[in-house]
């Protein structure tokens, strides 16, 4: 991403010169500006596909997660908490993070919902144990 920020800038400082009168003392093109205008243009163009335009895509896509969020879903919360829902409301929601922990959050704090359904208990286990 610096690569392109980097290669943006040398190309929108090539339009500079443009401004610049002629070695031989003569008057300077004033077509010049007009294609500096173009060049930024099509740069902020360019920037609004590439940067802004995906990340609005993105973030109505998690609004909607999070807005149809229903009991059994697997989320992880904005401090790194991971749990099963398991109630909703209209603002929060109760999360359970272990057998017989229940935790009451805004939806706002679900960060990720995480795909699948909930995990099944095993009995005697704790089911985030790693082998």
């Amino acid at each position: 991403m610096i690569r392109f920020f980097l290669l943006s800038l040398a190309f929108l400082t090539q339009g500079a010169w443009a401004f610049m009168p002629p070695p031989g003392g003569g008057q300077g093109g004033g077509g010049d500006l007009f294609q500096v205008l173009i060049m930024i243009t099509v740069f902020m163009g360019i920037f609004y596909f590439i940067v802004i335009r995906p990340q609005h895509i993105e973030q109505r896509k998690h609004q909607e997660r999070i807005n149809n969020l229903q009991k059994g879903d697997r989320v992880v919360t904005s401090g790194g908490i991971h749990g099963v829902v398991r109630a909703t409301k209209e603002k929060t929601l109760v999360l359970e993070v272990a057998e017989g922990v229940k935790v009451t959050l805004n939806r706002s704090a679900v960060a990720t919902v995480l795909e699948g359904s909930a995990p099944k208990s095993r009995p005697g286990g704790d089911e985030d144990e790693e082998e």
